[in-house]
This record gives structure tokens, sequence and C-alpha cells, in this order.
């Protein structure tokens, strides 16, 4: 074993660890939590590796690095999810790798990424991305709608062909009433799940915690949490 793959195997024991306890803790069963891995700005060997350790999920938030990523690792058995802020331009590509895309937060979006999923004869699974520091109708600093607006974009994505409806997403914020308040955040984006579930029972898919609190997130009833740091360590950055 390389020393490299030796560090990624001990990180992900440590992050295993730290799941199994937050679902003990919160009466959950383990299996009721995926990981997903950010592999941003860490290159392709490195999610080659996490493949060999029985990683199958990754996610990146920019479509530069990603794609070439993805490329390079076409052949591996990974489900790769695009967490970051997309621009219409960059959809085409994103659509190519990408089975899921997390930061769905407006109805330009949805239009472009139905068209490229239609094209390329796929099925896209999407979150709605919710910005709990924006007003009800407004949108996030990183991106993100306010709680208003899920409702209406929820229905544009059932409704749009090559897209699935999978759940909702969203990132602690640092400004507004939740500000370094994750679990109250987290338990926020759970009551929105309820709601988004009575009229769309499938998506049941919530996406939230990081490296530094992944454990609230799953005492909040979290079905997926996105580990960077915790599991690649601080690298350079690409390029």
């Amino acid at each position: 074993m390389t020393d490299r793959k030796a560090q990624l195997a001990g990180n992900l024991v440590k992050v295993e660890e730290r799941i199994a306890a937050a679902c003990v803790a919160a009466g959950r069963k383990r299996e009721e939590v995926t990981l997903i891995v950010v592999t941003k700005t860490y290159p392709a060997d490195d999610v080659r590796i996490l493949s060999e350790l029985g990683v199958r999920h990754v996610a990146e938030n920019r479509d530069q690095d990603a794609a070439p990523k993805a490329e390079a690792c076409s052949d591996l058995p990974l489900s790769w999810h695009f967490v970051g802020q997309l621009q219409t331009n960059k959809v085409r590509s994103v659509v190519g790798y990408a089975d899921v895309v997390q930061s769905v937060d407006r109805a330009r979006l949805v239009t472009a990424l139905s068209k490229e999923a239609v094209r390329r004869e796929r099925e896209l699974g999407c979150l709605i991305q919710v910005a709990l520091d924006a007003e009800e109708t407004g949108r996030g600093e990183r991106g993100g709608v306010g709680t208003g607006g899920i409702e209406e974009l929820a229905g544009l994505v059932a409704e749009a062909p090559g897209l699935r409806l999978d759940g909702l997403m969203t990132v602690a914020p640092l400004t507004g009433p939740y500000a370094g308040r994750e679990l109250a955040a987290f338990e926020r984006l759970m009551d929105l799940s309820t709601d988004l579930r009575s009229a769309h029972p499938a998506a049941n898919m919530v996406s939230a915690g990081m490296s530094a609190d992944l454990e609230q997130a799953v005492a909040a009833g979290a079905t997926h949490v996105r580990v960077g740091t915790a599991v690649l360590g601080v690298r350079p950055r690409l390029g």
C-alpha cells in the first residue's frame, strides 16, 4: 500500500467511525447515511485510490476541474455529484459526467439541464439547493434559493424531461439567523424536506453536513453527508 493510500484509508476509517457514532447517538441505522467524498482540488489519482477503498460517491464543485477528472476515472464504479454554483454555459459539460446536480437554484438552470439531459438521452438527479441565509424569496451568498422558492422550483424539476427530483441540499450558513447553529439549520432543512415529500414522495434525499458538522447533519436526519478535508486532508490546489 502506498503512503497516500494508507493515509486515505486511515482517514476514511476515522470518518466512518464518526458517522457510525453519530448514527448510534441519533438512534439511526448506519445504512441510512451515505458518504459523499468531496474530491475538489484533489487529483484523479486520489479518486482512483478512493474507489479502490470502497468509496462510491464523489463530489466536485468546479467543472474545469471535474470534467477531466471524471473522464480519467470513467472506468470506475462511481456516482458523480456536482455541488457548486453552476452557470448555464457549463451545463453541457456537467451533464456529460454528473449523476446528480445538488445545486439547482433557479428556473433557467432547470431548463438548461433538462435540454441537455434530453439531448444525451439520460436521466439526471437534481437537488434543490436551499439558502438558509436568504430572504424567503431571495438567493443565498453561496447560491441556493430561499425557502419560499422551493415549491415552485421543485415543481419545475419534477415536470422537466430528463430530470429527476431527488430532494434538498444545503450548506450551513455563515450569516443570518442560522449562523453558527448548524443543528438548527439542518433541522430546518428536514422540516422543508417533509413538506417537499408531501407533494413529491420520492424526493427523499437530504444532503447536509461537511467535515466540521457531519454529526449535526446526521442528528437532524440527513441522508447524505459531503466530506472533503476529513478524508483527503489539506493539499495544494490543482493548477
